[in-house]
């Protein structure tokens, strides 16, 4: 297993609405996600900063990758560019951390 966390950001006073978009996600990302190795995935708010932190555990980095062939993830984020900072191909702008601690 693998842990992964990346940061990214929602746009000011977009809170909610991504929220709502995550709790209503659509069941065919769910099983590209899943498909794809990915399972404990949780994303946190920082409300003072916009930040997000994404924080998921994977089966294996290239298989991880390949989401976003999917024509699922695509379609997502077209979906989401409007409320949070995104790159040219709509994928969001995301950092990602290096673990630095790890209590098992």
């Amino acid at each position: 297993m693998i842990r992964k966390a990346v940061k990214m950001k929602v746009y000011s006073g977009q809170y909610e609405e991504y929220k709502k978009r995550h709790d209503e996600i659509w069941e065919p990302l769910k099983k590209v996600l899943k498909n794809h190795g990915a399972y404990n995935y949780s994303i946190f708010l920082d409300k003072e900063t916009n930040s997000l932190f994404a924080y998921v555990e994977i089966e294996s980095e290239e298989l991880w990758d390949k989401v976003a062939e999917t024509e699922e993830c695509k379609k997502w984020w077209d979906f989401m560019k409007d409320i949070m900072e995104t790159n040219e191909d709509n994928s969001p702008k995301s950092t990602e951390l290096r673990e630095v601690f790890y209590l098992k």
